[in-house]
């Protein structure tokens, strides 16, 4: 009996111990499918601690994923990716989905890596992720290889990648500046300073270089421009050369171009348009008399401004003085402005002083585009006009009587807004304005000349003018006035002489010829 009661003490002890051993309660708060340890894992871990990057060929970039659980029981929050390339390459952070939100417990995110082959080789990426689990920290790995691309030149990969790889200007045929740009990137995984950035060429080539970088960030790039001006015929070559503190050390990148002009070309009456500038053009590219001129000749040629800017004619100016070519007053002249398609009359005389054909060319400067417009002045003259029994105008002003004598008085209150009005006994009327009628008398010429007439020549036929008589001729009321080896018409104070060619008289001089040497025929006007 006391041995059976020892041994039922001996199993009422031992699962007394059995039910007192340590263990955790669980509360309603908690997942009951939880682990009961109370560490609940370390917190992030990588699904391969050691991944294998495979082969990347220098100069290209590879893309690695890597995998990321959370094996704890509550969310983790993603920090700092710490990378640690191996020399033969540079690596980046490309995309990162880890980060974006918690970690929620048993679930899986993603890390991309860049990872860009530098130097042949076998390659090592390794790297450390901070997070809030357990660990605090996740070491991972990356492995893989770096291939050749099998060229004669260095394998070695600037630190700094150039967009695009070359700077080529290509074949141009002119002399004008060229411009290109170039994008300068970081592609290692550490900050780069620029210390030096410059182009090494012949100083003939032209090149110039125009930049601002000086420090890039892990992929942070950079923009450069260099400017070709082309200064002789044939090839230019450069380098543009960066040096920096990073792992090369020195990065390249080479500029080339070709320079071919053309031929020169005849240059062309009107030139093409240029922006900002008046651009000057004739309505007619040449002046053209035509053959058989024998007299006095006139053509009028428009000059248009067609540029979208103003310009001013500064002069204008003809090559031969001598040729008989005269440029009428009025219209376009020295100083004249022309506002964008505006326009003025340019009239051209010829008076040809010899036989033969005409050669001469109108030069107008101007402040427009190319600065000067020649334009061709031709003709062919089979008689060369007499400018001995040519009329000459003596005095171009006019007397207030005899305007008042050719313009009728307004009627009152008949007053133009343009007028300008002058009250005399209260009557208002029309102040006389300028009127040059000598040029009625152009062609008329001295045939026969006495002491006190004359016999004229002109359009209307001939007729008989005499000293001191008042002539209409061509609508207007001359005073004539017959001199020794002239005549004399005058209109108020305007007056016109017409000279007497003495080769047509066979009795020399003129004062000793008697009137009955001077054929008079009636005047039939």
């Amino acid at each position: 009996m006391r041995i059976g009661q020892t041994f039922n003490i001996f199993l009422l002890f031992l699962s007394f111990v059995v039910v007192s051993a340590p263990s955790r309660a669980q509360t309603a708060f908690e997942d009951p499918m939880a682990p009961a340890s109370s560490g609940g894992g370390s917190g992030l871990v990588a699904v391969n601690s050691q991944v294998d990057g495979g082969t990347v060929t220098v100069g290209s970039s590879s893309q690695v994923v890597m995998l990321f659980r959370n094996d704890s029981i509550k969310p983790v929050n993603i920090g700092a990716i710490n990378l640690f390339p191996s020399s033969g390459i540079s690596a980046s952070t490309s995309m990162n989905k880890c980060s974006e939100s918690p970690l929620e417990q048993g679930a899986v995110c993603a890390i991309a890596f860049a990872i860009k082959g530098l130097q042949p080789g076998n390659f090592r990426l390794g790297m450390l992720v901070n997070h809030d689990g357990r660990s605090r920290i996740l070491e991972a790995l990356i492995t893989g290889n770096v291939e050749s691309t099998g060229d004669a030149v260095s394998d070695l990969v600037n630190d700094i990648e150039p967009v695009p790889a070359d700077i080529a200007f290509d074949t141009v045929n002119t002399s004008r500046p060229q411009v290109r740009s170039i994008i300068l990137r970081n592609v290692t995984s550490n900050p780069i300073d620029i210390d030096e950035m410059f182009i090494q060429a012949s100083p003939q080539s032209g090149f110039l270089l125009d930049t601002d970088c000086q420090s890039l960030e892990a992929g942070q790039a950079c923009l450069a421009s260099v400017t070709w001006t082309p200064a002789q015929e044939g090839s230019d070559s450069g380098v543009l050369v960066l040096r920096h503190n990073g792992p090369t050390r020195i990065s390249s990148v080479p500029i080339s171009g070709d320079f071919q002009p053309e031929a020169g070309a005849q240059a062309q009456v009107f030139p093409s348009a240029v922006p900002g500038k008046g651009l000057l053009v004739s309505s007619q590219t040449e002046i053209d008399f035509g053959a058989g001129v024998e007299t006095k000749s006139s053509i009028a040629v428009s000059l248009v401004n067609v540029g979208d800017e103003p310009l001013t004619i500064n002069s204008l100016s003809l090559s031969n003085e001598d040729s008989g070519i005269v440029l009428a007053a009025g219209g376009c002249r020295a100083g004249t402005m022309l506002e964008p398609v505006e326009a003025c009359a340019m009239t051209v005389e010829w008076e040809p002083v010899r036989e033969g054909t005409l050669f001469d060319d109108i030069q107008i400067r101007h402040s427009g585009a190319r600065g000067i417009l020649v334009l061709p002045l031709r003709g062919t003259a089979t008689k060369a006009v007499n400018k001995d029994s040519k009329a000459i105008v003596m005095n171009a002003s006019m007397s207030e009587e005899g305007l008042l004598r050719s313009i009728p008085p307004l009627s009152p209150g008949e007053v133009g807004a343009d007028d300008d009005v002058m009250d005399i006994e209260n009557e208002p009327f029309r102040a006389p304005k300028a009127i040059d009628v000598t040029s009625v008398l152009d062609g008329f010429t001295v045939t026969s000349l006495a002491p006190n007439r004359g016999i004229i020549n002109g359009p209307g036929g001939s007729r008989v003018v005499f000293e001191g008589e008042e002539a209409v001729i061509g609508g207007v009321l001359w005073n004539v006035d017959v001199r020794s080896s002239s005549i004399s018409f005058s209109h108020g104070e305007q007056q016109v002489l017409l000279l007497f060619d003495k080769s047509l008289s066979s009795i020399n001089p003129v004062g000793g010829q008697s009137d009955e040497s001077i054929p008079v025929t009636p005047d039939t006007n």
